[in-house]
This record gives C-alpha cells, sequence and structure tokens, in this order.
C-alpha cells in the first residue's frame, strides 16, 4: 500500500487533476440510490495522498502555498458534485425550448461554485497539515466546518453533505440524534480517511484504532437505538390517525401546459383520495396530497372546495399543496406563496402554512430586475415568482395534532428544525420531484428527510406526486409507502408521535465540540510536527 500511495503522491500535472475529480466522483456511489458507502473510505484515502504531494514552491506567499490543496480540494468537489447532482439539468429540460440554454450551468457551472467549499476546507485543513493522524483530524474538522457553511451561506444548500455517505440505512443513520448530520459529516471524514494512514505509516496504529472506534460506534448506538431503547408508542394503536398518502404521478409537463386539464389532474387526486381502504383497514382519517396538487387557486374556485366537501367523510381531513393568491390592495401586485392548506370535512380551510426557504432561480428570481432584462425568467411560471413567509408556524389539525410543515427541499436544511418543533408532533414534507424524473436526485432527497426525522426523533409523512412518499417512523424505519413514479395511494397509522421532538440531545453543542476535538488533535499533532522538523 506503501508502493501505491507513493505513486499517488507523486503523481502530476492532468493526470493528478483527473484523479482528484475522478476520486470525488467515485464518492457518490456511496450516496442513494446505490448507497456503497465504502466507496468513500477509498475517494478520501485518495484525496488525503493528493494533498500530501500538494506543495507549492518554498518561495511563494502564504496564500500561495495553500493553492496546490485548495485546486486538489476544488477538483475533487467538482468531481463529486457533477456526478452527484447532474439530474437538476432534467428540470430544465421540462420546458427545452425556454431553458435548454441554462443547462451548462446546471450540471458545471453549480457544482463549479460549490466545489469551491470542498476547495478552502483543503486549504485550511492543509494550514494544520502534519505527517500522522493530525491532518486527518485537521481534514474532518474542515470539512465539517465548510459542510455546515454550504448550508447556511447563500441561501445554504446542503445537499448531499458528506455524513449522508455514512448513513445509507437507519442502523447507520441513529448517531444523527446526537450530533447531527454535520456532526456525522465531520467525524465521516475522519473514517473515511483513516486508511491513508495505512499508506504512509505516520500515526497509522493510532488513527487507524480510533477511526475503526468510531465507525464501531456509530454502528453499535445504532443498533442500541433501534434495537434495545425502543420505547412503546404513547397513543395506542386504535387512537392513531390513519394517514394516506396521495401519489398521482402527474407529467410535470402537464402541470405546467396552460392548456392541459387542470379538471382531470383534480379529479385524479380526488379519486385516489376516495378509494376504499386496502385489505378492509380503517378509513384514513388524514388524506395527504403532494407539493402544488392542486392546479388553481383554490380560494377563487368555491366548486373545488365543494368536491372536496363530497369526497371528504365529516370527520376526514385534507392537507394539500396549492398555490396561495394574497391581494396587496389597489395598484399592487398580488402575491404568490408555496402553501400547504388543511380542509375539513365540510370544504373549510382550517389552516394554512407558506413556504418559507425557496429555491432560488426555480422559485424566485434574484436579482430579478437585472436578471429579467438579459430574458432570464423563473422555471416556475409565476407572475413576479413566490413570495416567502417571514415565520414558519405549526399547522395544527382539528384533531389536535400538530405537524411541522415544510415544503419541497426545506428539509434538507438541519438548523431550520427549530422554533416551535419541540410541540409537533410529526414532521410534514409534501414535494414534487417528477420535475427530476427517474434520476438519483428524488432518492437523495428522501434519505435526507428520513436523516431529519431521526435528528428530531419525530415521525414523519412525506406526500410527493412522484414519489418517494413514505411514513417513516422516529428512527428512519420506512412504515409504508410508494417507490417513485408509482401511481396509487398507501394508508399506514402514525407511529411514535404524540411526545414533541426529542430534545434530549442539544445536537449544535455536540457538532461544535466534535469540531473543537478534531481542530485540536490537528493543532497538536501539527505543533508537534514543526518542532520535530527544528
Amino acid at each position: 500500500m506503501e508502493r501505491f500511495a507513493d505513486k499517488v503522491i507523486l503523481v502530476w500535472g492532468f493526470k493528478r487533476a483527473l484523479l482528484a475529480v475522478l476520486a470525488g466522483a467515485f464518492a457518490v456511489l456511496a450516496l442513494p440510490p446505490i448507497g456503497f458507502f465504502a466507496a468513500m473510505f477509498i475517494s478520501f484515502t485518495l484525496l488525503v495522498w493528493l494533498i500530501d504531494g500538494a506543495a507549492a514552491s518554498p518561495e511563494a506567499s502564504f496564500l500561495g502555498r495553500l493553492w496546490p490543496s485548495f485546486a486538489i480540494g476544488w477538483l475533487f468537489g467538482f468531481g463529486y458534485f457533477v456526478a452527484g447532482l447532474w439530474w437538476l439539468g432534467h428540470a430544465l429540460l421540462i420546458d427545452s425550448e425556454e431553458f435548454a440554454w441554462a443547462l451548462p450551468l446546471a450540471i458545471l457551472g453549480l457544482p463549479a461554485v460549490l466545489a469551491v467549499y470542498y476547495g478552502l476546507a483543503t486549504a485550511i485543513a492543509r494550514i494544520f497539515w502534519s505527517d500522522g493522524m493530525g491532518r486527518i483530524a485537521a481534514l474532518a474538522a474542515s470539512f465539517g466546518l465548510f459542510e455546515w457553511l454550504r448550508s447556511v451561506t447563500f441561501t445554504g444548500f446542503p445537499w448531499n453533505a458528506i455524513g449522508y455517505g455514512m448513513m445509507p440505512m437507519p442502523l447507520m443513520m441513529q448517531s444523527a440524534h446526537v450530533i447531527g448530520a454535520m456532526g456525522v459529516t465531520a467525524l465521516a471524514v475522519f473514517v473515511f480517511a483513516a486508511p491513508a494512514l495505512l499508506g504512509t505509516r505516520q500515526g497509522a496504529a493510532w488513527g487507524v484504532g480510533l477511526a475503526t472506534l468510531l465507525f464501531a460506534a456509530h454502528l453499535g448506538y445504532g443498533a442500541y437505538a433501534l434495537y434495545v431503547a425502543p420505547k412503546a408508542s404513547p397513543v395506542p394503536e386504535e387512537k392513531r390517525p390513519v394517514i394516506r398518502l396521495v401519489q398521482p404521478m402527474i407529467d410535470q409537463a402537464a402541470k405546467m401546459d396552460s392548456d392541459a386539464d387542470r379538471s382531470a389532474i383534480f379529479e385524479t387526486h380526488l379519486k385516489l383520495s376516495a378509494a376504499p381502504p386496502q385489505s378492509g383497514g380503517r378509513k384514513p382519517d388524514i388524506i395527504v396530497w403532494p407539493e402544488t396538487a392542486i392546479p388553481f387557486i383554490l380560494t377563487d374556485n368555491q366548486d373545488a372546495l365543494t368536491r372536496i366537501a363530497d369526497t371528504l367523510d365529516d370527520n376526514q381531513i385534507l392537507i394539500a399543496g396549492a398555490v396561495r393568491a394574497e391581494e396587496m390592495g389597489p395598484g399592487n401586485p398580488v402575491r404568490y406563496y408555496n402553501s400547504i392548506i388543511v380542509i375539513d370535512g365540510r370544504g373549510q380551510i382550517v389552516a394554512a402554512s407558506d413556504k418559507v426557504h425557496l429555491v432560488p432561480f426555480g422559485e424566485y428570481l434574484p436579482f430579478e430586475n437585472f436578471l429579467n432584462d438579459l430574458g432570464i425568467q423563473n422555471i416556475v411560471e409565476m407572475p413576479g415568482g413566490f413570495s416567502a413567509s417571514a415565520t414558519r408556524h405549526l399547522l395544527e389539525l382539528p384533531t389536535g395534532l400538530k405537524l411541522y410543515p415544510l415544503v419541497c427541499y426545506e428539509i434538507i436544511f438541519p438548523d431550520e428544525m427549530t422554533g416551535d418543533i419541540a410541540e409537533a408532533g410529526a414532521i410534514l414534507n409534501i414535494t414534487n420531484d417528477a420535475w427530476f424524473g427517474n434520476t438519483p436526485g428524488p432518492y437523495q432527497h428522501f434519505q435526507q428527510a428520513r436523516v431529519r426525522a431521526v435528528e428530531t426523533g419525530l415521525p414523519l409523512i412525506r406526500d410527493g406526486n412522484s414519489g418517494i412518499s413514505a411514513i417513516v417512523n422516529a428512527h428512519g424505519q420506512i412504515v409504508a409507502g410508494l417507490g417513485l413514479n408509482e401511481t396509487g395511494f398507501a394508508d399506514a397509522t402514525l407511529e411514535g408521535f404524540g411526545g414533541g421532538a426529542s430534545d434530549s440531545f442539544p445536537r449544535q453543542t455536540y457538532f461544535w465540540l466534535t469540531e473543537t476535538l478534531l481542530l485540536l488533535i490537528g493543532s497538536i499533532s501539527r505543533m508537534g510536527f514543526i518542532f520535530k522538523a527544528n
């Protein structure tokens, strides 16, 4: 292994750049739908060796000495994000005549920007670089920091954070309840990079030993949480609400077509909602439709509310994604919101919640006036785009159940699971992943949603137009659901609700403690390396 490590360290020029890109791309095999987490051991081992060989001229300035490491990290990140996010281009092909020109920006431009975070991570890690285990700890701390920054800066986009590669199944998700997805990310980089020590021999025993211990603890806590510590649901089976997830599989092009038969789309949802339970089960108490399921402004269509009332029993509740319009007074434009609406059995809207975290270029256009002058429009056709709600509040159903509402990709942001979530009985996530077709995107989205359930200790109700729709318990296990591109409905009782979010672990605090310990190991090792060199 030492001979192979030497070859990687000494590789140069185009071959070096290509190896960095391929190492990043190979790491994507750890993500859904494949979930081969061992791929990241290879990728991060190669990354460490490439940084080992990232030498600058002795006369270079401080920043100049960091540049080779930044370049390696950027190339690694570029490969990772191109291979992991290429499917974003599928959304532009829904209206290819209008947006095909932007394909290179989605497939190559966005990865090039996101790769800067990984470039900065490797550059900062290089400051603390040493021969032994310390450089692995420094790399882990730096990746943890910049993955967190990626989740909060410039509206944030923490999609496919490295830690998700360490969480392909519920057994390996439970650590997120203690240290959060970002804490798992930091420790995952340490574990994934540890084999690099076997190729350079420096600190191999300590580093590989500690990585083995961390990985064993990761699996051990998962087994404990799933099989040793489970508690009975606070609500008896017969009193748990039956949830029906409606997955209509409406083609996205048809939803965007102004000439489409919107009545037919609406009736498809109603038909699936009214279908009798399978296998003689209980009728659903709560029926869930996906994001923007209602193809018109509901408050302008009293007939639609009447049809919903005719479909529902008096004690049934419909939760549906819809566009909400708000009049702002004479001379002012109408504001549109991507909303979740709750309708009772009499056809009355009894609760609503608007999306807070909008998708840039999808639901709103940054620098709108300037970009409109260049002919650039939102992907979602809405005059002026959507407006964002200033705050998020719980959806309280007539039954008393409180849901924490998240529309589409809002669920990928760990730091946004705050506020009154402690009072929620479950997380509600509605989405429309039909934008991305049969690609890895919907699978990646679903995995991140499951991890939010584990982090918060709340069950998850997730409904998508084309899937993946599921009832997920607080341990990330699927209770019932429908796969990608299936049409139909799934009924299941909601498990584990009623106690509110589990706040027994201060995840943010533990994340920063993890970062501090890793940085401390890196710093001490670096100081020892300097003293040894002198």
